[in-house]
């Protein structure tokens, strides 16, 4: 196996340092969400297909699968446990009825916005105490994560809701 490490500038504790940070940073950016989705049941799968049917109404459950990279069974569990309790609802497609376009139901994007509200905060908190010049950095380096044959699909999804909240 090659040591990917040595071929940076970097040394090996700055990388390290940097990977234990991420660690340390996803623990408390999800620890919040995590107590939310206790109190239902759920685990973090629940709060990813809430936050993207909630950010695309009327999507297709291959249009899921394909954001959430999971399987259609592990999908299927998770949307059974979501429709059970009132928070999404799926009805055919207009143009091919075989299609389930997915949906949140009222309290559903309730939990949305009680989900997102403490990750929006400790975002917001984190890029003002980091000062202005951090954010760009901070969007290139997160970008740069995502796997290269990924990296256009994340790119056109972020272009098409920002693009949807200017409407």
């Amino acid at each position: 196996m090659t040591d990917i490490i040595s071929d940076h500038a970097v040394d090996d504790e700055e990388i390290v340092s940097l990977i234990e940070l991420l660690f340390f940073a996803y623990r408390d950016f999800t620890s919040d969400p995590d107590a939310i989705l206790a109190e239902w049941g759920f685990g973090r799968a629940h709060h990813r297909v809430v936050h993207f049917v909630g950010r695309s109404p009327g999507m297709t459950v291959a249009q899921l699968l394909g954001i959430l990279g999971i399987t259609k069974q592990s999908l299927g569990r998770v949307l059974r446990d979501l429709i059970e309790k009132d928070l999404v609802y799926q009805r055919p497609g207009d143009l091919d009825r075989r299609q389930r376009l997915l949906f949140l139901t009222s309290e559903g994007e309730a939990l949305r916005l009680r989900l997102m509200a403490p990750q929006a905060e400790r975002i917001i908190r984190a890029l003002s105490e980091a000062g202005a010049e951090a954010e760009p950095g901070y969007r290139n380096v997160l970008y740069h994560l995502i796997n290269p044959e990924n990296r256009r699909g994340v790119s056109d999804w972020l272009k098409s809701r920002a693009s949807q909240g200017k409407e």
